[in-house]
């Protein structure tokens, strides 16, 4: 169990980012959750089992279609024992 605290730069707002990141993230079943910064990233903290964490953040790379993604920044913390659903925080 892993928890990543990220911030996606790029044109992620406005593109559906932060719902895409949410169904991404708990078809992988984990916990956490994404929002908005006000520089126009998104902020995202995922919770959960280590290979799942691998494939979200190479889906955070990308984001969803309309997205333009320009770096993603990575720290990684002790896991709080958040539980799923993931959710969109505004």
């Amino acid at each position: 169990m892993k928890q990543l605290h990220t911030i996606i730069s790029g044109k992620v707002q406005g593109v559906w980012f932060r719902q895409s990141c949410a169904d991404e993230a708990n078809r992988l079943g984990l916990a956490g959750w994404a929002r908005n910064l006000a520089g126009g990233g998104v902020e995202a903290v995922f919770e959960g089992d280590e290979k799942m964490l691998a494939l979200m953040v190479e889906w955070c790379h990308q984001g969803p279609r309309l997205a333009r993604v320009d770096g993603v920044d990575i720290t990684e913390n002790a896991p709080e024992g958040l539980t799923p659903p993931f959710t969109v925080r505004s």
